[in-house]
């Protein structure tokens, strides 16, 4: 069983190493490991051939969307991994998601192959997928995450991401991790996924930390690292 639909508030920080070994220490008794723990994520971004849906993203529009394959473990041939379509609107974020094997998934979502009988959630992806096609997967993707839970089961979650690194080849979710970094070394990512305030005992670290809210997009950063600078862009749509 997986969550499938999702709907909050995911808020970003970059910290140094003694930043986050302070919001541990804060955190204990008040979280626990969730169902993954620590995992490596890998991910397939989906987009046009001239990346319209990143360079969109990086204008900070009101509203975002991005499409994505993930897995939370090297995919082998006929596994099941998440096809994920993400939007923000207005500083809300709503994720919808289902599973099938990876081939699958990458010929539905290029246009080469068949949706799946996934109800409302295939429906719109199909949709998105359809109304930006041609796509295709554009970037890997893929970071070493620690995922805890709020105890007092009201929604929260906070993620460490570290050694953030991605690639434009060997794009599949089998195989080795590996990528160019896009984080500095002893840097990570902490994401607040929450319905809503944030409990007090972490606005204290934050505040105590000098912790603030930042702006990062992965697949943002991984464009501006590893594509912009070789790819124009004039006359695209």
């Amino acid at each position: 069983m997986y969550q499938s639909v999702f709907k909050r508030f995911e808020l970003k920080y970059l910290l140094t190493d003694a930043q986050k070994a302070a919001v541990l220490e804060a955190m204990e008794g008040y979280v626990r490991p969730d169902v993954y723990g620590k995992t490596t994520i890998r991910n397939l971004y989906f987009d046009t051939e001239t990346y319209y849906l990143i360079r969109r993203s990086l204008e900070k529009p009101v509203f975002k969307e991005k499409l994505r394959l993930r897995s939370y473990r090297p995919v082998q041939e006929g596994e099941g991994v998440f096809a994920e379509i993400k939007r923000k609107y207005d500083s809300v974020v709503y994720k919808r998601r289902l599973v099938l094997p990876q081939e699958e998934a990458l010929a539905w979502l290029s246009g080469k192959g068949d949706a799946p009988d996934g109800g409302q959630i295939a429906q719109e992806i199909s949709y998105f997928a359809s109304h930006y096609a041609p796509l295709s997967p554009k970037v890997f993707l893929a970071y070493d995450r620690e995922a805890y839970e709020a105890k007092s089961q009201d929604g929260l979650r906070i993620t460490f991401d570290t050694a953030i690194r991605a690639r434009t080849e060997e794009l599949t979710l089998g195989g080795e991790a590996w990528g160019s970094a896009l984080l500095e070394e002893g840097r990570c990512l902490m994401e607040i996924k929450t319905f809503g305030a944030i409990p007090l005992w972490l606005c204290d670290v934050l505040s105590r930390e000098k912790i603030y809210k930042t702006p990062f997009s992965k697949y943002g950063a991984a464009y501006t690292k590893l594509i912009y600078p070789n790819f124009s862009v004039k006359g695209a749509n």
